[in-house]
């Protein structure tokens, strides 16, 4: 499903304005970055966990040349989904 297509979907279940769920949708995406890169997250109960992973730095290598290089820390935003959800897909 694409954004497009889930706006569409929302709007007609809740029965509001297709701009109206853009706007929603696009804030909602805004805060939960917004507090991912303050170091917080965002929890859903029943559906799940937004949080950001520390990643550290190591040696791999390139596969093309077989050369080590180095591989910085990084941060990744990761999505743990809840227990509700985990059980509807497994149904």
């Amino acid at each position: 499903m694409k954004k497009a297509e889930l706006i569409t979907e929302v709007a007609e279940r809740s029965e509001m304005q297709k701009k109206d769920v853009e706007t929603v949708l696009k804030n909602f995406t805004e805060v939960v970055r917004d507090e991912l890169v303050n170091g917080g997250k965002v929890q859903l109960v029943g559906f799940g966990t937004f949080e950001v992973t520390e990643r550290k730095a190591r040696v791999g290598k390139n596969p093309a040349t077989k050369e080590e290089i180095q591989i910085p820390a990084s941060k990744s935003p990761k999505f743990k989904a809840g227990k509700a959800l985990k059980d509807a897909v497994n149904v």
